[in-house]
């Protein structure tokens, strides 16, 4: 067993009541762990403990120097960060790029392709984030989206969302505008809601600060001195894609948001996010980053969910060649070697 002090009430914060959240961390790092009161004892492989030991290191010396307490998802993404560069600055991550859209909320990076994105989203006039379920594409957007707010950078912020299942039958959907398309929105709603009260929240829609503003009624229009997420791009269509990105005004930033992996159109249609990426994602001002599976920081499943699928796929892929590769030879006359001429 190797001993991994803990000073002050740093086991506490980090593995909770009872030892609650080591479990987890043993999954995580194939390790056996138990806390004695500031000691952490742990068994197994020498690189997953020494990386265990830095990461536990780094977050006690934040905290020591900047007195924020850190949580066990603080600890799950230092040990992400480390694992992708060992030479990683969790200084970096958890301090000095800190959005704070609310009082008392704080937004960190918890991957080195998530800081890119943040990075990204401050400093590029458009940023186009593709990644898988759970990587923090919207929810990232959303706070820096709101601290722009804040800090006056943008007068408002401007919500749209491809409503893909509704197509033409939006019009016979009951209520105004904003019932029809609120459905397809919730998840932007839901990530608006982490960053600041829904009261307040609702207020600044009713004062238009916050625009619903489907993507099928924004041609014709400018958009000046807004901050604009089109979430779930995916499922845009190319003519779609280019009218989304032409609405941009004086003092506009855009995030454009998706998943390539999961696209709803039907058949035969082109996406207009997947095409966007070849056509403009090396322009001057555009900001092209990709987050991976290796990214999620949802519940530890949904990684492993990402994992299986995209196993699943390749699979399929490999299957569906397999067969066209064999297939000539249903066709073989008899005594003819497949692929030789008559």
């Amino acid at each position: 067993m190797t001993r991994i002090p803990i000073p002050g009430e740093g086991g506490l914060s980090f593995f909770g009541i009872r030892d609650r959240n080591l479990r987890s961390l043993e999954h995580d790092l194939g390790l056996t762990l138990a806390s004695r009161g500031d000691v952490l004892l742990a068994d197994g492989p020498e690189d997953r403990i020494a990386l265990l030991a830095t990461a536990l290191e780094g977050l006690v010396a934040l905290r020591r120097d900047f007195g924020q307490r850190y949580r066990i998802s603080d600890l799950r993404a230092a040990i992400r960060i480390l694992g992708q560069d060992p030479g990683a600055s969790l200084r970096e991550y958890f301090v000095e790029t800190v959005v704070t859209p609310s009082p008392g909320k704080l937004v960190r990076p918890r991957s080195l392709r998530q800081l890119e994105y943040i990075r990204a989203l401050r400093a590029k006039e458009l940023v186009l984030g593709v990644g898988p379920a759970g990587t923090g594409k919207t929810w990232l957007a959303m706070a820096v989206a709101v601290e722009a707010l804040r800090n006056q950078q943008v007068r408002r912020i401007v919500l749209t969302r491809p409503a893909v299942e509704a197509g033409e039958k939006l019009g016979f959907l009951p209520g105004d505008l904003i019932d029809k398309v609120d459905p397809y929105l919730r998840p932007l709603y839901d990530a608006l809601h982490d960053m600041m009260d829904a009261e307040k929240a609702q207020r600044l829609r009713e004062r238009g600060v916050i625009e619903i503003a489907p993507i099928a009624f924004m041609r014709g229009r400018t958009l000046n001195d807004a901050f604009i997420i089109l979430d779930e791009a995916q499922n845009t269509t190319s003519e779609q894609m280019k009218m989304f990105l032409t609405r941009m005004g004086n003092g506009t930033r855009a995030v454009v948001t998706g998943d390539i992996t999961q696209n709803d159109l039907p058949p035969g249609r082109v996406s207009g996010l997947v095409e966007s990426l070849g056509v403009i994602g090396n322009l001057d001002g555009v900001g092209l980053v990709r987050l991976e599976e290796s990214d999620v920081v949802r519940h530890r499943l949904v990684q492993a969910i990402v994992r299986a699928y995209a196993k699943s796929e390749q699979a399929r892929k490999r299957s569906r060649r397999s067969q066209e590769f064999e297939a000539p030879a249903a066709f073989a006359e008899p005594g003819q070697a497949v692929g030789q001429g008559r």
